[in-house]
C-alpha cells in the first residue's frame, strides 16, 4: 500500500522543516512520492527511491493555461518529476457533457511544457461532476497525453475522492475503457479524504493506482489494527 501513496503536504502554513520531515517519513515508509507546494522546491536530501511531485494551477484551476505551463516547467527545472495540474473546472461543468475541446487545449498546453518522462496527473474535482462530465474530463486527459487522472485537490468544499468516482474514472481510462481499441491507458489517483486503511483499500479495489494522502503513517497503522 505504501508504494501506491503520494505523501502530501500542501497546507499554506507548511514550513521547510515540515517538508523535510515529510520526506524523511515518506522514505522510511516506502511511499511512491512526496507532493509539495511548488514554492518548496527544490527539495533537499531526496533518496532515489522517492519521486518528487508538485501542483500547478492549485487549488482553483482558474489560472491561464500558459501560467500553468510556466509553473510546471519551473517546477521541473527545480526537481519535480511529477506534475499534478488542476483543470479549469468550468470547462468540465460546461453543458451535460462538459467542453472536451477546452479541456484538451489546456492539458496539451501543460503537457507540451513538460513532456514525458515527466508524469502529468490531471485533477478534475470529481465531486463536482456528473458521471457524463467526469467521463468527458477523463477522455480529455487521455487525448491530451496525461499519465493519470486524479479525483480532487482536497481543498474544494464539494469533497474529495469517492469509491464510485474512482470506479468510473478507472473504467473510462483503464484497460476496459469503452473508447476505441488503441486508446491510452492512464492511472487513477484518488485524493481527498483518504484517512484510514479501509478507505484506502476500497479506493484501490475500485481501480486507484495511486493515492494522495496527508497521513500515510496513520493509514498504514490501520493495516494491523
Amino acid at each position: 500500500m505504501a508504494s501506491l501513496m503520494d505523501a502530501t503536504l500542501l497546507k499554506p502554513e507548511a514550513s521547510r522543516a515540515d517538508v523535510d520531515a515529510l520526506v524523511a517519513d515518506a522514505a522510511a515508509m516506502g511511499c511512491a512520492a512526496v507532493c509539495v507546494s511548488p514554492s518548496m522546491l527544490p527539495l533537499r536530501d531526496i533518496p532515489d527511491t522517492l519521486r518528487v511531485a508538485t501542483v500547478v494551477g492549485f487549488p482553483s484551476g482558474k489560472h491561464h493555461p500558459l501560467v500553468k505551463a510556466a509553473e510546471a516547467r519551473l517546477a521541473v527545472d527545480n526537481g519535480a518529476e511529477e506534475i499534478d495540474m488542476v483543470i479549469d473546472i468550468a470547462h468540465a461543468l460546461a453543458g451535460d457533457d462538459g467542453d472536451i475541446n477546452a479541456l484538451i487545449s489546456e492539458i496539451v498546453t501543460v503537457r507540451e511544457a513538460v513532456p514525458s518522462p515527466v508524469v502529468l496527473k490531471v485533477i478534475v474535482e470529481s465531486a463536482l461532476l456528473s458521471e457524463a462530465q467526469l467521463r468527458t474530463a477523463c477522455r480529455a486527459a487521455a487525448t491530451a497525453g496525461a499519465d493519470y487522472v486524479k479525483t480532487s485537490t482536497g481543498f474544494h468544499p464539494a469533497g474529495g475522492a469517492t469509491v464510485e468516482a474512482v470506479r468510473i474514472m478507472a473504467e473510462e481510462v483503464g484497460a476496459r475503457s469503452r473508447q476505441a481499441v488503441g486508446h491510452r491507458v492512464l492511472g487513477v489517483k484518488a485524493s481527498g479524504g483518504i484517512r484510514d486503511w479501509d478507505t484506502a483499500v476500497a479506493m484501490v479495489d475500485a481501480g486507484a493506482t495511486r493515492l494522495g494522502v496527508s497521513a500515510p503513517a496513520a493509514i498504514l497503522d490501520g493495516a494491523t489494527a
